[in-house]
């Protein structure tokens, strides 16, 4: 199943299954079928016939939508070796908390409201008939130093656009992690047919400009006073990037 193309479904139960799936990220197949009220027969068909149709995978009685990207990225950076892969639904607790510790001092709002909606929802990629999104890491003996967040609302006249927020813990700045994360996540959108990339930060995050422009991002448009930091107020730059 491919994250851009649009659910389809000819039985309403398996619409149902797939829903529940997919708004967990995992959940067992016994607790899935309890909490759907079905019979174990029809919805082992069911299950099946998602499951042969690339939208649904299995491993063991664990059950989670079926998309993966399998492109694995390993190089050494300065002083560390480094692993670039897809997020799985594992990493949730320290995807959240990389994130969280990257923003520092909460100049980076889009990416503060994408922590706070992943770990409140407790899903790491989704795809249904509102929103697409999906997250590649870069790990650090297993450990996740950084990332990139790729989300497009499924919606006609947008849907040749993705929103994409990128970062790392500090202590592993300046050794190319972030350029690299960023490539992923540029490539990856253009191979899935993306027209544009954007995000949006506060003015006052220099260095995250700095970054965006210096790998191809223009600023669209600046916002005057739309952020309130503490006490300040700081415009909003909106910038972005065609694919």
């Amino acid at each position: 199943m491919e994250l851009t193309e649009p659910l389809q479904f000819d039985h309403a139960d398996r619409r149902d299954i797939y829903e529940y799936v997919e708004s967990r990220g995992t959940v067992s197949a016994e607790k899935a079928r309890r909490a759907l009220g079905m019979e174990p027969r029809p919805f082992g068909h069911h299950l099946v016939i998602l499951q042969r149709g690339g939208m649904i995978t299995r491993v063991d009685d664990e059950l989670r939508i079926a998309y993966e990207d399998t492109e694995t990225q390993s190089y050494e950076a300065e002083e560390v070796a480094v692993i670039i892969r897809q997020a799985r639904q594992e990493d949730l607790k320290g995807l959240v908390g990389a994130i969280r510790a990257a923003i520092g001092s909460g100049e980076y709002v889009d990416a503060e409201t994408v922590a706070d909606v992943i770990d409140s929802e407790g899903v790491i990629l989704r795809h249904n008939d509102v929103e697409s999104r999906i997250f590649f890491v870069a790990c650090v003996d297993d450990d996740v130093v950084g990332w990139v967040h790729l989300k497009h609302p499924e919606t006609a006249k947008l849907s040749h656009t993705a929103e994409l927020t990128v970062g790392v813990l500090a202590q592993y700045r300046g050794q190319g992690i972030g350029g690299r994360l960023l490539e992923r996540g540029t490539e990856w959108a253009a191979e899935k047919g993306y027209e544009k990339l954007y995000n949006s930060v506060p003015s006052t995050n220099e260095s995250a400009i700095d970054f965006l422009e210096a790998h191809g991002w223009e600023t669209e448009a600046v916002r005057e006073d739309h952020y309130r930091l503490g006490d300040d107020y700081a415009d909003e730059v909106m910038l972005a990037r065609e694919l």
